[in-house]
């Protein structure tokens, strides 16, 4: 049950943010930026003292451990793979606009506003 106050706390904490920014109008923006960040950061920190925080810290951590083990590809690689998708998409494009083309012409040749 305490959890699920401490969830309410953080977010009523994270709205407070949000409303202190529509509230002080008046206000530099970066006094409102800041309120913003703080509501974020307080419900955050608030959060994490939860059981349900906590899991997210674990599975954070975990997501960050597979990231890395993640083989990215070369420079050489994301250029040709690059160069053969944009190749592609220049084909498909032509192919597209003859059919199209193809398309309109036999439409109008069936209507008859095509010249014989």
């Amino acid at each position: 049950m305490v959890d699920k106050i401490k969830v309410v706390v953080a977010a009523l904490l994270v709205v407070a943010g949000i409303v202190a920014f529509h509230y002080f109008t008046d206000k530099l923006l970066i006094v409102r930026v800041l309120a913003v960040f703080g509501g974020l950061i307080a419900g955050g920190l608030l959060f994490l003292t939860t059981a349900w925080g906590q899991q997210f810290k674990v599975y954070a951590l975990e997501a960050v451990g597979e990231a890395r083990k993640v083989v990215w590809p070369t420079r050489k690689e994301t250029l040709q793979t690059t160069a053969i998708v944009f190749v592609f998409v220049v084909i498909m494009a032509l192919f597209l606009w003859v059919v199209d083309a193809s398309l309109l012409w036999i439409v109008k040749k069936l209507i008859g506003r095509g010249e014989l």
